[in-house]
């Protein structure tokens, strides 16, 4: 007797492999343990397969036209940068972020700024009540007829609600809440979430609306469900910061019409979140005076340099191995930079604990920044402060040598403007600054130039 299809088939949660039977491993992401049992549901006859009344054709790349290709902004300058200028029409956004980070009011604020433009938006939530979003709006502001509101997850009746309403942006808070009566499994499943993105994705394109869906994250931080739902969609956006702080960070993991190397900056007040326009301001608040330790870098995120404090905390270690932690910064570059300040420099600091830390809850990874870190240790080390209006810049290799870096005049200007009278600098980087005014550029080669200034 032959084998009917099996009821139940197994999906990497990772990658959305499917097989018919448990594996430990992934064979399409080498993923262990990820595989997850869910029920195949009964698929009906479109005739899509049966034969085609047109022929499919290609078409030159000559003869395609970009005038219907045209960005409109959401009302916040900080989330247009993110999104490479704006909205760009028939995209399909992901939002990810740990809950209470500020996902929905994020967004409930952009549909608040596109209907106030005359642009008809959907706001369909299968989370909420109806009264729930309305006590949200109501903290955030006035709103227009513009925005309408819907409570369902049926992705059948939204597509629908869809066609008739005929809105330019719709916004879909939850994804891992939608379901389709084709897939037989719970809503928030593998094939769910799959399915149900593959329905959108295909009204965004179809009829040229804009589409942002909320995603939950893991406890890794990434999005919930399977992988394959960050390679369907068009822009992955990452809303990061500590829930109990007040700034908030919006960064493009992924983005078909722009950069991901963008960051947006917000701060959460009582009427909702608030751009942050200059953010080196912002994190330099507060930051201690004739203090060993602590010194200012400067880093570009995309095409906007940011001026962070670094700090740092040497010790004598009371136990027999030293211990090394690093908050904002990679834990692999600061051991990489201590090891040379050891071995170059002759700082004995292998029986030292080491804390570092970057002030504001920043994460950074770029490597202009090594300068700041190297001196920052050197400075709690020798219990030297650091002029405090000095800034600073440059990549270390593990020779000593300070590496040029990119965008240096752009670095400069944005020091001069926040008063910093000093910057320190490469030497190859230091041939032709331009803006800074009357402030002093200190040219160093080497770790060994960088430290004599501390003395």
């Amino acid at each position: 007797m032959a084998k009917g299809r099996p009821s139940t088939v197994f999906f990497c949660s990772e990658c959305g492999h499917e097989s018919s039977k448990w594996m430990g491993q992934c064979p399409a992401c080498k993923a262990w343990n990820t595989f997850v049992e869910e029920p195949v549901g009964r698929t009906t006859q479109s005739g899509k397969g049966t034969s085609r009344i047109q022929a499919v054709e290609p078409t030159s790349v000559t003869a395609v036209s970009l005038e219907s290709f045209q960005r409109y902004n959401t009302g916040m300058s900080e989330l247009d940068r993110v999104l490479g200028g704006g909205i760009v029409p028939g995209s399909l956004v992901l939002v990810g972020g740990d809950p209470g980070i500020g996902k929905s009011t994020l967004l409930l604020q952009v549909c608040r700024n596109l209907s106030a433009a005359g642009r008809k938006v959907i706001y369909i939530s299968g989370e909420e009540s109806l009264s729930q979003i309305k006590m949200r709006a109501m903290r955030i502001g006035d709103f227009s007829d513009g925005l309408l509101l819907l409570c369902e997850t049926n992705l059948a009746d939204i597509e629908e609600v869809i066609k008739k309403h005929k809105p330019e942006v719709v916004i879909i808070d939850s994804i891992q809440t939608m379901y389709s009566d084709s897939v037989t499994s719970a809503p928030g499943s593998v094939s769910q979430v799959r399915e149900a993105t593959n329905i959108l994705m295909e009204i965004a394109k179809r009829d040229q609306i804009t589409i942002f869906i909320v995603g939950h994250v893991t406890k890794e931080g990434t999005v919930a469900g399977p992988r394959v739902l960050e390679h369907m969609v068009d822009t992955v956006l990452y809303f990061e910061g500590d829930r109990y702080a007040s700034y908030r960070i919006v960064r493009a993991a992924k983005n078909r019409f722009g950069s991901t190397n963008e960051i947006g900056v917000f701060e959460m007040c009582s009427q909702g979140l608030e751009e942050v326009t200059n953010p080196s301001e912002y994190m330099l608040s507060g930051r201690p005076k004739d203090s060993a330790g602590s010194c200012v870098v400067c880093a570009m995120e995309g095409t906007r340099p940011m001026l962070v404090e670094v700090q740092a905390l040497v010790c004598r270690s009371g136990f027999g191995i030293p211990r090394r932690q690093a908050t904002g910064i990679d834990f692999n570059r600061v051991n990489l930079l201590m090891a040379v300040l050891e071995k170059r420099m002759g700082f004995k600091m292998g029986e030292c604990d080491a804390y570092l830390n970057v002030a504001g809850g920043m994460k950074m990874n770029e490597p202009a920044i090594d300068l700041g870190v190297a001196l920052a240790v050197v400075s709690s080390f020798t219990s030297t402060p650091i002029p405090e209006d000095m800034v600073m810049f440059g990549e270390v290799g593990l020779s000593g040598e300070v590496r040029s870096v990119s965008f240096a005049n752009v670095r400069a200007a944005e020091a001069v403007k926040l008063g910093f009278k000093r910057i320190m600098m490469p030497a190859t980087n230091a041939t032709a600054p331009e803006n800074i005014g009357d402030a002093k550029i200190i040219a160093v080669e080497n770790l060994s130039d960088a430290i004599k200034t501390l003395k």
